[in-house]
């Protein structure tokens, strides 16, 4: 498959350049809605290929690493949602965008939400992935624990080296979420715009790692559970809003990222929020998926065309 991002932009930001993908017409091209697409926490802009694809030349798509990520990897802190928020209309400035569909998948969904608190009259809708509901957060858990229970083998592999680039491919294709769906040509370019340049480790042996920083990873985490501040959040989107969620969870459990009680009560809290289960699917692979991301694509350009 031809990779949908076909340009890329440099953001300049206080700690460095933001890497910004671009599918689709070039940004500023007349009557084309612009969609910002950011990922989740230990993606890459290579999460949205799939859906950037299935939406052609109907929206300009612009997909940033967050700070700490992918081509974004040497930007340091401050990490943390509202840093994020911040790069995020530093996007916008620099595309010459006033107004944008936000969507968001896992952690950028959370994003999404705090861009439309800081930011409402930057953003014309918003689709959230699998994310961007409070989630019950027990008191006495420490959030680098829970984090690690949530996030499984995906925070883990921070902390690993790889002998070959096709070790760190069997590491992702032996993933939970993963091995229960298609390795697609998608898939497999996340996976290896994911891992950094080899080095040599102190035994003198060629290694890999991922890029991704475990830094932003942490402090990014800590304000995603964030409850009280989620809520807040949540209040300020407006519609037209659709969240899309999956049943089973980040490593293919039949337990969905968010419980049906986080999404009743976003239900009560926003009346007009559209609330569409992708089938038969997981939380990754809600995005990374080819029908899964078509399903994505759908909504988004519904929201950015209608």
């Amino acid at each position: 498959m031809a990779q949908p991002f076909h340009s890329s932009l440099a953001v300049p930001l206080s700690g460095g350049s933001l890497h910004v993908g671009v599918a689709g017409p070039e940004p500023g091209t007349s009557g084309v809605p612009v969609v910002l697409a950011v990922h989740g926490i230990t993606g890459s802009h290579r999460s949205w290929a799939g859906v950037a694809r299935h939406l052609g030349d109907a929206v300009t798509v612009l997909a940033p690493d967050l700070r700490g990520r992918g081509e974004s990897a040497g930007v340091g802190g401050p990490f943390g949602l509202a840093a994020h928020v911040a790069d995020l209309l530093a996007v916008l400035d620099h595309a010459g965008c006033t107004r944008a569909v936000l969507a968001g998948h896992s952690m950028g969904a959370y994003i999404v939400a705090r861009f439309a608190a800081a930011a409402p009259d930057r953003l014309s809708a918003a689709v959230l992935v699998d994310g961007g509901l409070p989630l019950p957060v027990p008191a006495d858990v420490d959030p680098d624990t829970l984090l690690a229970a949530v996030l499984g083998p995906s925070l883990a592999r921070l902390q690993m080296t790889f002998p070959s680039v096709e070790a760190y491919r069997d590491f992702w294709r032996a993933h939970p979420a993963l091995a229960a769906g298609e390795w697609t040509d998608d898939v497999d370019d996340y996976v290896a715009y994911d891992l950094g340049a080899a080095e040599v480790d102190p035994a003198g042996e060629t290694v890999y790692r991922s890029r991704v920083s475990e830094a932003a990873v942490r402090a990014d985490g800590r304000d995603l559970l964030d409850g009280d501040a989620g809520r807040k959040a949540l209040h300020s989107l407006v519609d037209p809003c659709v969240l899309l969620w999956a049943a089973r969870g980040l490593q293919n459990e039949e337990r969905p990222l968010l419980p049906a009680g986080a999404i009743a009560d976003a239900r009560a809290l926003l009346p007009y929020l559209a609330v569409v289960e992708v089938p038969d699917t997981n939380h990754y692979l809600s995005l990374l998926g080819d029908r899964e991301a078509g399903v994505v694509a759908d909504e988004i350009r519904r929201r950015a065309t209608s």
